[in-house]
């Protein structure tokens, strides 16, 4: 074999060689990554657009208020939303390794959010707090809205709505939070963002 034809022909077995470690190294069947809610699906504020943080790993403070005993060791990420006055927002999405831990995971953290406003009154009497249940959305697996309100002794007062869902085997939380009472919770549109977020993971 000429020299030059030999050297062609080494060149393409490395290439190939090269190639077939490309592919072990990512398998074809390999699960997608969950998508995450865009700023433009979270409920419209009246006078402030929404702006998306980065995708990031772990669990955000703010919802360790109510779930902070929940939270396994499976991967978890989450994303930040923040409007230029005092309303925010957050999604986590947490990937289990079967159906059946994630729809134990869910039914769990419903039971928490449900139970947070005696939770919280118990560990702090400077703190009133209420619960709503605004029931289940339809979406994949299923999804829960919920409703917290809080109230300082000096007269600070928050409103979050929460929401579980779950599609397979990943389950995601979305919470909105500003100053104000149930009054001031956009619940209808709330629900529409929740199952955004949850037929949106896959």
């Amino acid at each position: 074999m000429p020299i030059r034809t030999r050297a062609g022909a080494l060149t393409a077995v490395a290439v190939a060689a090269l190639t077939g470690v490309t592919a072990l190294a990512v398998p074809a069947g390999a699960a997608p990554s969950p998508a995450f809610l865009s700023a433009a699906e979270l409920p419209p504020h009246p006078s402030s657009a929404w702006t998306a943080g980065k995708v990031t790993d772990g669990v955000p403070d703010e919802l360790r208020l109510c779930l902070d005993e929940v939270f396994p060791g499976y991967d978890s990420r989450y994303r930040p939303f923040h409007t230029d006055l005092d309303t925010t927002a957050r999604q986590l999405t947490i990937v289990t390794g079967t159906t059946a831990k994630a729809k134990a995971l869910a039914d769990r953290m419903n039971r928490e959010i449900r139970s947070c406003a005696d939770r919280i009154e118990q560990s702090d009497p400077e703190v009133r707090a209420g619960y709503r249940n605004y029931g289940r959305v339809a979406a994949e697996e299923g999804a829960r809205v919920h409703g917290l309100h809080t109230e300082t002794s000096w007269g600070a007062t928050d409103i979050r709505l929460l929401s579980v869902g779950r599609d397979g085997r990943t389950v995601t939380v979305v919470e909105w939070s500003q100053m104000g009472d149930f009054g001031d919770a956009p619940v209808r549109a709330f629900r529409k963002t929740t199952a955004t977020a949850v037929n949106k993971l896959y």
